[in-house]
């Protein structure tokens, strides 16, 4: 008997997967967006070279420029990227590409990604207090 019940315990954690209960491997799809408006209207980031930058640079299966259908970099309006992946992919792994452009571009001292909401992600400059009133009086 206690042969039956080891057999029957041992089949049940057989049966569960990394997808969890019930779950089946299906597509994965996930939507990023990258808002750059802000500084792009200011002129000082170039979206387009941004684009090229996620292009060159994101890795599928530990390989740089392996996009394929899986991973979608498309512009939309006015300094917005959307990113679309049909595999697993990171929004840290987004944001880290981010400050990485921006580090090149010696933009990173003014600029900052910030999460808005899940999936978004925006480009915001610092808020930088006003001090030139006190330096004036000295």
């Amino acid at each position: 008997m206690s042969g039956a019940t080891k057999q029957m315990r041992s089949s049940g954690l057989r049966s569960q997967n990394q997808y969890g209960k019930g779950q089946k491997p299906g597509k994965i799809t996930k939507k990023f967006i990258i808002n750059a408006s802000q500084p792009a209207s200011d002129k000082i980031f170039d979206v387009s070279a941004f684009e090229k930058f996620l292009h060159d640079k994101i890795k599928v299966d530990n390989r740089v420029g392996n996009l394929g259908d899986t991973i979608v970099i498309s512009q939309q309006g006015d300094g917005k990227i959307e990113v679309i992946a049909h595999t697993q992919f990171s929004g840290r792994y987004l944001k880290y590409l981010t400050k990485k452009f921006l580090k090149k571009q010696q933009l990173r001292d003014w600029l900052r990604v910030v999460s808005t909401s899940q999936g978004v992600y925006e480009l915001r400059f610092f808020n930088v207090v006003n001090d030139d009133a006190d330096e004036d009086e000295e």
